[in-house]
C-alpha cells in the first residue's frame, strides 16, 4: 500500500472553518424530529409531552405499575411524539397528494415549512395512535378476561395500531424498518402458499392481533419493556449530562491531553467519542456533537477531509460498543438471554477496550504515514486546569458505575441515582461560577460595587433550572425513535415466535452455507449489515438476535462447536453497528462528511477501512471466548466466568498487541513502511495470539507461551524496522 500524499493546502490554523449545516438537520431527522412548531400552542403541546413522558417515567422508576400497562403508556407518548415530530414528508421531494391539495386551495401560502407547523391529519393521527396503545390500559381487564379470544372491537383497534405504528415508524426510522414488519406480517398469512422451506399452516387474523397487540409477544413485547423500563433513563441521564456540559468538558480534556502529540486532533478525537460513548446511544449524534470540534482541528493540522471525517465517524460508530449503554442494545440483550445487565457488560468490555485501542493505534500510523503536523501550547487549553475545571461531572458518572458495579445494584435504581446527582449538579453549577467569578473580579478591582449578589446567584440558579427543564425535554425527544423501533421490531419477534421461523432459518442458512459454519457467519455477518443500513442499531439487533443469533448457536453445535449464546448476540449487534458508517446509506458518515465538507460515499469506504479491525473481533471472540471473559460452559449451559486479575491482564495484553499487528499489516505502516512479506507476518503472529488453537491442535505446545512466543516476534519486528529507519541515508536538505 503506498502512502498517501499530505493534503497540498490545508486549512490555516487561522481560518475559520464552517461545518455544513446538514450535519445538525441529520440528527434532527434521525434523532429527535426534525419539527419545530412556531405556534406557541403547538410548540406547547409538544413541550408539555415531553415533560410529562419523563416525568411518567421518573415516577414508573420509583413507583413500578403493571408492566403491560407501563408500556402502553410509554408506546402511547412515543407514537403521539413522532407524528407531532417528524413530518409525513421531506420538504425536497413533496409527495403528489399534497402537490394537489396546494392546487385546491391556492389561497393558502405553499412556501410553509413542514417543520414549522403541524397539519390537522397528523394531529388526528397522534391522537387515534396514542388513543389504540393506551386502550390497554383503560380495557386491562376485559383483555386479560377474553385472552386468546379478541372481540371485533379489540380487532380493529389492533389493526388501526399497526397501520400507525408501522406509519411512525417509516417517518421517525426511514421505510425500512415499516418494510420489513409488513414482509413479516405477510408471511404469517402467506404461509400454506410458501416453498416447503417456508411453509406454515397460516394464522388467522383474529390470532395475529391478539399476538402482536393484546398479548406481551409482539408490539408490547421484550424490546418495548426494556425501553420502557431501563432505556429511557439512561438516554435521559445522557441528555442532561451532555446539557450541563459535560459533552464539550470530554472534548477538551481530551485536547488538552493528546493535542500536542503527533496527529494530536485524531487521537483527541477517538478518545473524546469514547468517552461520549459512555452515555451517549447513537453513532450519529456522537460523530456531529464531537465531530463538530474534532473534524475542523484533524483537517487543520493536515489530516484530508474524508480521513478527518472518517476517523471521527469509525470513532463514534465504536461508541456504541462502549458499556453501559452501547447503544441500548445492552439491556435488551440481557432481557432475552436472561443474564444479569453486569454479565452483558462484563462480556463486553474487552472487546470494546480493544477496539478503541486498535482505532487510535491506526490514527497514530495514519499520522506518520501523511506526517501530521503538532499543535502548539497555544492552540490547546491547559490539561490540568482543564480536568479540574470540570471534575463535578464525574461525580454521577461516578455515581452510576459505583452502585451498578460495585453494590451491584439493579440498572433502574443505579440510572435513578446518577440522574439525582446530575440534577443537583445542574441546579447548583452556575450559582458556584457566578460566585467564584464575582470573587475573581472583586479581588481584580473590576467589580462593580453596585452588583447585587443575590440577584446574580437567583439568575443564575434559574439558568440551571433551565438546562434542567430543557434536559428532561431532549431525553423524551432522544426516545422517540428508540420508542417506536422497539415496538416496531416486537412485531417482526412476535411473528418468528408465533410461526416458528427461527428452526426454517437454520435450515434455510444450513443449505445455503453447504454445512460450512465459517460461510454461514459470513452470510450472517452480511445480512446484519445490510439490515442495519436501514434500521437503527437497535431494532437491527433485536431483528438479527431473533433469527440470527439462535442460527449461529444451533449450526456451530451441529458441527461440534460450543458458541455461547452471548457471543452470537455479540456477534450480531457488531455488525449491525458497522452499518453506521458502511456505503451506501452510513448515516453516522453522511453527518461526517456533512461536517467535513467532503464525499460522503468516500467517507464511508474510508470509515470502514478503519472499522475492519472491528469487523474481524466477532469472528475472533466466538472461537475465542476468552475475549468476552467466558471460561467455560457447564453442562446446564450456564457460563463459568473467567475471575482471575491475572489471566484477564494477559487476554487484554494479548489482544491489543494482536489488534495492533493487524492494524500495522492493513495500514502497510508498522515503524517503518511494511513490504509485502512484512505485513503477511504481521497477520500470522495477529492469528496466532488471537486464535493459538490453530498450532496447538497439531502441535503439542501450550497455548500462553505460543502467544508469549508472538509478542516477542511482534517486538523483534518492530526493532528491525527502527534500525532500518536509523540506518537510512537522511533525505538531503532542500536547497
Amino acid at each position: 500500500m503506498s502512502e498517501e500524499p499530505r493534503d497540498p493546502n490545508p486549512a490555516s490554523p487561522d481560518e475559520e472553518f464552517v461545518p455544513d449545516q446538514s450535519a445538525e438537520d441529520l440528527v434532527a431527522l434521525v434523532e429527535t424530529g426534525p419539527r419545530s412548531p412556531t405556534h406557541p400552542a403547538a410548540r406547547w403541546v409538544l413541550t408539555a409531552l415531553c415533560l410529562v413522558w419523563s416525568g411518567f417515567q421518573l415516577y414508573i422508576a420509583y413507583r413500578p405499575m403493571n408492566s403491560h400497562i407501563a408500556r402502553a403508556w410509554h408506546l402511547a407518548f412515543a407514537i403521539a411524539l413522532a407524528f407531532l415530530a417528524y413530518p409525513a414528508y421531506k420538504e425536497a421531494k413533496k409527495p403528489r397528494w399534497v402537490r394537489w391539495g396546494q392546487k385546491l386551495m391556492p389561497g393558502r401560502s405553499t412556501d410553509r415549512s413542514i417543520r414549522d407547523f403541524v397539519p390537522y391529519y397528523d394531529i388526528v393521527f397522534a391522537i387515534l395512535a396514542s388513543g389504540a396503545a393506551l386502550y390497554i390500559w383503560w380495557d386491562f381487564a376485559g383483555i386479560i378476561q377474553r385472552q386468546g379470544l379478541p372481540s371485533q372491537r379489540d380487532v380493529w383497534l389492533g389493526v388501526l395500531m399497526i397501520l400507525l405504528l408501522l406509519e411512525a415508524a417509516r417517518r421517525a426510522l426511514g421505510p425500512a424498518l415499516s418494510i420489513l414488519a409488513i414482509i413479516f406480517l405477510a408471511y404469517t398469512f402467506a404461509g400454506p402458499h410458501l416453498p416447503e422451506i417456508l411453509r406454515h399452516r397460516g394464522i388467522p387474523l383474529e390470532y395475529v392481533i391478539n399476538d402482536m397487540y393484546l398479548s406481551t409477544t409482539g408490539i408490547f413485547g421484550v424490546p418495548l419493556a426494556v425501553s420502557t423500563d431501563f432505556v429511557f433513563l439512561f438516554v435521559l441521564f445522557g441528555a442532561l449530562l451532555d446539557k450541563a456540559g459535560a459533552g464539550k468538558y470530554f472534548i477538551d480534556v481530551a485536547f488538552s491531553g493528546l493535542g500536542r502529540f503527533q496527529g494530536g486532533p485524531a487521537k483527541a478525537a477517538v478518545l473524546a467519542s469514547g468517552l461520549t460513548g459512555l452515555f451517549s446511544g447513537s453513532s450519529i449524534a456522537n460523530t456531529v456533537t464531537t465531530g463538530t470540534f474534532t473534524i475542523p482541528l484533524m483537517i487543520k493540522v493536515g489530516l484530508p477531509p474524508y480521513k478527518a471525517a472518517a476517523v471521527e465517524v469509525a470513532a463514534s460508530t465504536n461508541g456504541q460498543l462502549m458499556p453501559p449503554v452501547m447503544g441500548a442494545a445492552a439491556f435488551i440483550m440481557a432481557e432475552i438471554l436472561g443474564l444479569p445487565y453486569l454479565d452483558v457488560v462484563r462480556a463486553a468490555f474487552i472487546p470494546a477496550i480493544v477496539s478503541y485501542l486498535a482505532l487510535f493505534y491506526v490514527v497514530h500510523l495514519e499520522s506518520l504515514k501523511l506526517g501530521l503536523r503538532t499543535m502548539s501550547k497555544e492552540e490547546l487549553p491547559k490539561f490540568l486546569k482543564t480536568f479540574v475545571r470540570g471534575l463535578h461531572y464525574l461525580i454521577p458518572l461516578g455515581t452510576l458505575l459505583f452502585y451498578l458495579i460495585v453494590l451491584r445494584r439493579s440498572a433502574v435504581t443505579s440510572a435513578l441515582l446518577a440522574i439525582q446527582a446530575m440534577a443537583v449538579i445542574m441546579l447548583i453549577q452556575r450559582p458556584i461560577i457566578a460566585y467564584l467569578g464575582m470573587g475573581a473580579q472583586r479581588r481584580a478591582g473590576i467589580l462593580d460595587p453596585d452588583t447585587d449578589l443575590g440577584w446574580v446567584l437567583r439568575s443564575a440558579f434559574w439558568d440551571g433550572v433551565k438546562d434542567l427543564w430543557q434536559g428532561l425535554i431532549d431525553g423524551a425527544r432522544n426516545m422517540i425513535a428508540v420508542g417506536v423501533a422497539t415496538a416496531s421490531a416486537g412485531i417482526i419477534v412476535g411473528v418468528v415466535t408465533s410461526t416458528g421461523l427461527v428452526g426454517r432459518f437454520v435450515t434455510l442458512i444450513d443449505t445455503l452455507s453447504m454445512g460450512n459454519v465459517a460461510l454461514m457467519l459470513v452470510f450472517t455477518a452480511m445480512t446484519s449489515m445490510i439490515l442495519g443500513m436501514g434500521l437503527p442499531t437497535t431494532a437491527n439487533y433485536i431483528v438479527m438476535a431473533t433469527l440470527t443469533a439462535p442460527v449461529i448457536v444451533q449450526l456451530g453445535a451441529d458441527h461440534g462447536l460450543v458458541f455461547p449464546l452471548i457471543a452470537a448476540h455479540l456477534f450480531v449487534f457488531y455488525f449491525g453497528i458497522l452499518a453506521d458508517d458502511t456505503p451506501p446509506v452510513g448515516l453516522a458518515a453522511y453527518a461526517g462528511a456533512a461536517i467535513a465538507r467532503s464525499d460522503p460515499i468516500k467517507t464511508g469506504i474510508q470509515g470502514f477501512a478503519y472499522d475492519m479491525r472491528t469487523a474481524i473481533l466477532p469472528f475472533i471472540f466466538l472461537y475465542n471466548t476468552d475475549l468476552l471473559m467466558v471460561d467455560s460452559m457447564d453442562a446446564a449451559g450456564h457460563i463459568i466466568w473467567i475471575n482471575s486479575p491475572l489471566r484477564i491482564g494477559w487476554i487484554v495484553l494479548v489482544s491489543v498487541i494482536a489488534m495492533f499487528a493487524f492494524a500495522a499489516a492493513i495500514q502497510g505502516h508498522f515503524a517503518d513502511r511494511c513490504n509485502w512479506g512484512e505485513r503477511v507476518f504481521l497477520l500470522l503472529l495477529c492469528l496466532v495470539m488471537f486464535r493459538p488453537g490453530v498450532i496447538t491442535d497439531y502441535v503439542a505446545v501450550e497455548r500462553h507461551l505460543l502467544q508469549g512466543i508472538a509478542l516477542a516476534l511482534y517486538w523483534g519486528l518492530f526493532f528491525y524496522q527502527k534500525r532500518r529507519v536509523r540506518s537510512r541515508p537522511a533525505a538531503p536538505a532542500p536547497a
